[in-house]
């Protein structure tokens, strides 16, 4: 038996990096998965490497609209939701005193209004006793240079957990966070081969973790895991950092 045998779940953010990494291992452990991206082509591809236990639904989480489709969509099909790992968001760095507005509005519609609305509107389709997974980021934790906006947003989902976890209480629905640190995803890749200072900024971050490395992507799906099934079924509030120690010491 897996650990989410009969479980319904959604990944927002799956067509990728953790998320896919994420859905996938769901399925492998007995869940049916709904996915979420922006972008239709990638949806499908994902959709393909999932299998028959995927279903991928393009949409934004920054949009309302997008997400009562979304939303709608699984209400109609299964009619609830058993565990929602609201991982959909973005990331980009900036020296403070060159913040601009569009940036800011960007980072905080994806990763704080869009995290939020995704697990609001899941609300009514959670069964009592579901379970809600946030990605955090070690740097929510930590004063990394040209980080501002980027980590106030993660320090923002932090505050939801825990937030949430009392609003949330009578239902039994666990909250938690998982918060890793700089990982080896294709779009980091992307990000990176072709820009010399973002490429010394990752070897100068991985310099301060204590296990010497980028985290992979499968490292961090197995703690989402852990939080979205009952072997965390005492465990609400909290986050788990899977960093290699970075913003432990």
């Amino acid at each position: 038996m897996g650990k989410l045998d009969g479980k319904l779940a959604l990944v927002t953010g799956g067509t990728s990096g953790i998320g896919l990494a994420t859905a996938k291992l769901f399925v492998a452990e007995g869940a049916h998965v709904y996915v979420t991206g922006r972008r239709q082509e990638r949806v499908d591809e994902a959709v393909k490497e999932i299998g028959k236990s995927g279903t991928g639904v393009q949409g934004d989480v920054a949009k309302m609209a997008d997400l009562d489709r979304l939303f709608k969509q699984i209400e109609r099909e299964n009619g609830k939701l058993d565990i929602v790992f609201a991982n959909a968001g973005a990331a980009e760095y900036g020296p403070f005193g060159q913040v601009d507005e569009a940036q800011f509005d960007r980072l905080f519609d994806s990763n704080v209004k869009g995290t939020l609305f995704s697990v609001q509107k899941a609300l009514p389709l959670m069964p009592d006793g579901g379970a809600i997974v946030l990605t955090g980021s070690v740097v929510g934790s930590k004063g990394f240079p040209a980080n501002t906006v980027y980590a106030a947003t993660k320090a923002a989902v932090r505050s939801f957990a825990r937030t949430w976890t009392t609003d949330l209480k009578e239902r039994k629905i666990r909250v938690n966070v998982v918060s890793p640190s700089p990982t080896d995803t294709d779009g980091l890749r992307e990000a990176i081969k072709s820009n010399e200072a973002a490429q010394q900024r990752i070897r100068s971050l991985v310099q301060t973790v204590p296990l010497g490395r980028l985290g992979r992507v499968d490292e961090i799906a197995k703690a989402v895991l852990f939080l979205a099934s009952d072997d965390s079924s005492f465990v609400t509030g909290a986050e788990l950092f899977a960093d290699g120690g970075m913003g432990q010491v």
